[in-house]
């Protein structure tokens, strides 16, 4: 595990399903008609420190899923997980916010959900609000906020933590122009900075460009996990042959 940020094995997770025609991925429980999903179907990898993995597949192949069951939002029913530092997962943003609260105050609470100590989030706070150009609404109530403006706030909270590994889910494009850019330039000195990303996307480019490897995935499984160009050649085959 010393030289993994992150080990993957056999992980599997299954919602239960309302029945419905035409969902494909579905385990009829032997004892009832319950239906089920595997969204993930014993999936194994290892990403080393330092790494980049980009994560492709059609909607529903599971990317989401993974990287939630790696940030710790979803248990696996079966298999392991085992993360080595501290992870900041760019998924959902702004979920636990709370608008009666203003911005100062989401900052400090989102900041100790993921691990920060209050002291630590504390000397946080003004470059946070800083990064997100919201200097002039660190008082003001959420609620008031635009949807822009509480991404902005999100992304910025959890894009300075300083976390060992980040875990991206196609959120990149937040804000106006000029804050993408701050982002993307951000997500790059992560990346300088020898640390771990697994990002979900589906800007085949942009993963060819900074990914050290690429994992696809289809109906919940691992199909391939290679060399970017290589992975990217196959998924683009995949979807040729099912359109």
């Amino acid at each position: 595990m010393e030289d993994n940020a992150i080990e993957v094995k056999n992980a599997t997770k299954i919602f239960k399903l309302n029945y419905s025609k035409g969902i494909s991925r579905l385990i009829k429980n032997g004892n009832n008609n319950k239906q089920f999903l595997n969204a993930l179907d014993g999936i194994s990898f290892n990403v080393k420190k330092g790494e980049v993995l980009g994560i492709i597949g059609l909607n529903g192949s599971g990317k989401t899923t993974l990287l939630r069951v790696i940030a710790g939002i979803y248990k696996p029913d079966q298999g392991s997980i085992k993360v080595n530092g501290t992870i900041s997962p760019l998924m959902q943003l702004g979920a636990g916010f709370q608008g009666e609260l203003n911005a100062t105050e989401n900052v400090i609470m989102n900041g100790l959900l993921l691990g920060l100590r209050k002291s630590s989030i504390l000397g946080k706070v003004d470059s946070i609000i800083d990064y997100a150009g919201l200097q002039k609404f660190s008082n003001l109530k959420l609620k008031h906020f635009s949807a822009g403006m509480r991404a902005r706030l999100a992304f910025s909270t959890a894009i300075q933590i300083e976390p060992d590994i980040l875990l991206v889910d196609e959120i990149l494009s937040v804000g106006d122009i000029s804050f993408r850019e701050k982002s993307y330039e951000s997500f790059l000195s992560f990346k300088k900075n020898n640390k771990t990303i697994l990002h979900a996307s589906h800007d085949l480019g942009k993963l060819a460009e900074f990914s050290d490897k690429i994992l696809l995935m289809e109906n919940g499984h691992k199909v391939m996990l290679g060399e970017p160009t290589e992975v990217i050649k196959k998924y683009q085959a995949t979807k040729n042959n099912k359109q």
